[in-house]
């Protein structure tokens, strides 16, 4: 049968009255539990089977819509839809969510799961990002949990598993609160670049079409595992690799499960990964993972893991499909002929990183010398950005951003830059950033040096053209000033000008200075 549409209840429970799966647990909204029942995740499966869903958009090879949002999620309405009344509203109710948590104006990359990141212009105003211009990307519809419901499981290797309420999370005789500035970025921040010169996979879920946005800073408060896991009587031998599970349900290949991934013992160890009830002196939002979840520092974004349900201590990384099968990073020379999840390394720690919020790619910029630029700068691993420097001939002469125009350092977290550019050519122009780091790592000099199948991390210098209209030269204020006592516009920059370039006598007099425009012998 083909599912073109999302079927009504009626015609759905007619086709497949065994399409419906039970809520886990009172009080938790949108949480169905498949890690632990396979022979669930085999019936879903079989379901799923039935019906030939909407294909993936093309929005690589063709131009992207220019509606907000950008991208549907068609197929995911579907897969939810035909799994019963359990899910089929979470497409709605989680739309209802980002309306009602995020800021009016977010540019929405994906309806559903909910992708999201803010205007550019206020992504660099203020070193923090408030919760309603923060970036989202979900991998599943927003649960709505009770926190008089809600308790965290601890288990695998650990030697006393427990269950712990968000009460006692919170209690400081039993854990000491730790709150951290910490910046999350999406492997996919700047996929755009890659997509417009060289594109790749093109699923609308893991590879969606973001810009400069997909990153933002919070004041983050919780408690550090470290500190819970030694509260439930440390690891047992072999434990290397800690588990999260969130219970947004996730689908791969025809296959549904929880959203699960890892992180290494190590990371944990040295106190960076959180779980946070707060944000920036708020109880998280619930499109933000309400009420706990985790915040890993400098790693990539799909590892803080929202929504926790679950911690398990394991002897390896995660054999879940998130982790296993995707934020993988491939060789160039990978693709959809040859590419197996074996030859791509797990993205963990974020690189080095920077972008230019304004100007903006093709803007024309009237100026007297100098071009404002302004954006932000990042590098994971427990590393800072030290020097960001621009560039307005392409990456030949770089001028290093003064002191004062960055903001303050943290271990964690970005800083945005601010640098008057000085500049004498007119005409278009290639302006470059890039950020060195305290360990003097720097970026990759084009998109194509870090172009791989999958689009992640797209880490290399980031580059806009502009059109210099240099007001400091002469001939052009007095062109400047010609255009504004007619009326005219000087844009758009490609219409032709309503008016002669130049008079008739200041045209011959012009060429006899010149000497013609034939030689004379």
């Amino acid at each position: 049968m083909v599912c073109n549409e999302i079927p009504d209840v009626p015609l759905r429970e007619k086709r497949n009255p065994e399409a419906f799966f039970a809520e886990e647990r009172v009080g938790w909204h949108g949480y169905i539990e498949w890690e632990r029942y396979p022979e669930k995740q085999k019936k879903a499966a079989e379901i799923l089977a039935q019906y030939t869903f909407a294909g993936e958009p093309e929005f690589q090879l063709t131009p992207l819509p220019d509606t907000n949002p950008r991208l549907e999620g068609v197929r995911w309405k579907q897969y939810h839809a035909v799994l019963g009344s359990t899910l089929d509203k979470l497409p709605k109710q989680s739309w209802d969510i980002v309306k009602e948590e995020k800021a009016a104006d977010m540019i929405h990359v994906l309806d559903f799961p909910y992708n999201g990141e803010p205007p550019r212009d206020r992504l660099v105003e203020k070193p923090f990002t408030s919760n309603e211009d923060h970036f989202v990307r979900n991998h599943g519809g927003i649960p709505v949990i009770n926190e008089d419901h809600y308790f965290l499981e601890i288990g695998g290797m650990v030697n006393e598993p427990k269950k712990l309420t968000l009460k006692d999370l919170k209690d400081e005789k039993l854990f000491p609160r730790q709150t951290a500035v910490v910046t999350i970025q999406c492997s996919g921040t700047r996929r755009i670049e890659q997509i417009n010169e060289y594109p790749g996979d093109g699923d609308e879920l893991i590879n969606a079409p973001w810009g400069e946005g997909a990153i933002g800073t919070a004041r983050w408060t919780g408690v550090s595992l470290k500190k819970v896991l030694k509260h439930c009587g440390g690891l047992k031998e072999g434990a290397k690799h800690i588990e999260f599970m969130g219970v947004d349900t996730y689908f791969k290949k025809g296959k549904v499960y929880n959203y699960v991934v890892s992180v290494p013992w190590r990371k944990v160890r040295i106190h960076e990964v959180m779980l946070a009830w707060e944000m920036n002196g708020k109880p998280l939002p619930k499109i933000h993972g309400y009420p706990l979840r985790a915040v890993v520092f400098g790693y990539i974004g799909a590892r803080s893991v929202k929504w926790l349900a679950r911690i398990n201590a394991i002897s390896e990384p995660s054999q879940a499909p998130v982790q296993k099968k995707e934020y993988l990073y491939y060789t160039p020379q990978a693709g959809k002929h040859n590419a197996t999840y074996s030859s791509g390394f797990s993205i963990q720690d974020m690189p080095v990183a920077s972008a230019i919020i304004s100007p903006i790619d093709k803007a024309v910029i009237v100026h007297d010398g100098t071009i404002k630029m302004r954006g932000w700068a990042y590098s994971g691993g427990g590393h800072w950005p030290e020097r960001v420097e621009v560039s307005g001939d392409g990456g030949s002469v770089w001028y290093e951003t003064p002191y004062e125009g960055l903001s303050q350092k943290y271990y964690h977290a970005w800083r945005l830059w601010s640098v008057d550019l000085p500049v004498d050519a007119e005409g278009w122009l290639e302006l470059v950033v890039r950020c060195w780091d305290n360990a003097l790592n720097t970026q990759p000099t084009f998109v194509r040096s870090a172009w791989n199948w999958d689009l992640h991390v797209t880490s290399s210098c980031h580059r806009v053209k502009v059109f210099s209209v240099n007001r400091s030269h002469p001939a052009t204020a007095k062109r400047l000033e010609l255009l504004e006592k007619k009326g005219v516009d000087l844009l758009p920059l490609t219409k032709p000008l309503e008016i002669d370039l130049e008079e008739d006598e200041e045209y011959e007099t012009e060429m006899q200075r010149r000497g013609g425009r034939d030689p004379e012998e």
